[in-house]
């Protein structure tokens, strides 16, 4: 079992990269919260005071203090959880086996039907009911009255990729890695082959808004998360360092220069300009909305990996969870 450690701290070395040109500053990590090296957290999600971070053998840790401490909740599904989410009135879990739990007022966890036994990878919700669950295979699940009941959305996936020499077979179900949805009802979700969807009709059509595909001369790139800010500003990142921006609520994208060759696993971000994207051996931070980046180093995080992260309100922290069930405050100077 993950238990509570006390805080630690350790200096971070950070680069700051422009060009070929860097410097060096000092960054401040603490250790909040470790297991061991047969425990994960794989997500996060914090407004606010309020938070919830989950992983693998169903565990789903709460915070009320905006990340400082974590409380483990009681939870009867054993499944690991790869996805969280929650609104004002709803926090939602998913992952193993179609599995989605929710949160009852009484602070405790149920199952829902999900309609299928396919890995559920993410999942995201809106302060009206509406929420999103991706998963392997094009899943796409859609509920409307706070995660209750779902409904299978999923499009016609023939011809959304480039398939010049039929490498895919023809037919090609991707696995769906990110979602995010607004108040408003906008969503997107992005998977393999560098996939972005967009929906205007909270979830009902998908549109292609971002497509690579397969060839003798490569294959592109999958994308594991998204991020859309309401002021239009989004990302999304993947594999050997591949970070796509857009400033129009996610219409058109442009890939940014590479920074790593390290396989990006979450990103957030804010509007003061704050990116926050950790990976495989590598958490990148932006302070200018990715035109340079600064990569960590210190603890374990170049020789780990760190799947999602959540910013304080005030931009001036970040809370990054990831192996041996770490949950790690960085704490920066811009």
């Amino acid at each position: 079992m993950i238990k509570m450690i006390e805080r630690c701290s350790a200096i971070l070395l950070v680069l700051f990269f422009t060009g070929n040109v860097a410097f060096a500053t000092n960054t401040k990590a603490n250790l909040v919260v470790g297991g061991t090296p047969h425990q994960a957290l794989f997500d996060i999600d914090i407004e606010g005071d309020k938070g919830f971070a989950v992983g693998s053998g169903g565990q789903i840790f709460r915070t009320d203090d905006g990340g400082k401490n974590w409380i483990l909740e009681s939870n009867d599904n054993s499944l690991s959880l790869l996805g969280v989410s929650f609104s004002a009135s709803r926090a939602i879990a998913v992952g193993q086996f179609g599995v989605i739990v929710l949160r009852e007022n009484d602070g405790t966890w149920r199952k829902v039907e999900s309609g299928t036994s396919e890995r559920i990878f993410n999942v995201d919700i809106n302060n009206s009911g509406y929420a999103v669950a991706v998963g392997a295979f094009g899943l796409i699940l859609r509920s409307t009255d706070n995660g209750l009941s779902w409904a299978r959305v999923s499009p016609d996936w023939s011809n959304t990729f480039h398939d010049p020499d039929m490498r895919l077979g023809g037919f090609f179900e991707p696995n769906l890695y990110g979602v995010k949805i607004n108040e408003s009802g906008r969503s997107w979700i992005v998977g393999e082959l560098a996939l972005v969807l967009a929906s205007n009709d909270s979830g009902l059509t998908w549109a292609v808004n971002h497509a690579g595909g397969s060839s003798d001369v490569e294959v592109s790139p999958t994308l594991s998360a998204i991020d859309v800010r309401d002021d239009g500003t989004a990302f999304a990142v993947g594999q050997e360092g591949y970070i796509l921006k857009s400033n129009d609520l996610g219409d058109t994208w442009n890939k940014l220069s590479s920074v790593t060759h390290q396989n990006l696993l979450g990103v957030t971000s804010l509007a003061s300009g704050l990116v926050v994207a950790p990976g495989m051996r590598e958490i990148l931070l932006s302070f200018n909305d990715g035109e340079t980046w600064t990569s960590a180093e210190g603890l374990d995080i170049k020789t780990g990996w760190y799947g999602s992260a959540a910013a304080s309100e005030d931009g001036s922290s970040a809370i990054v969870v990831g192996n041996n069930a770490n949950i790690i405050e960085i704490n920066y100077k811009n």
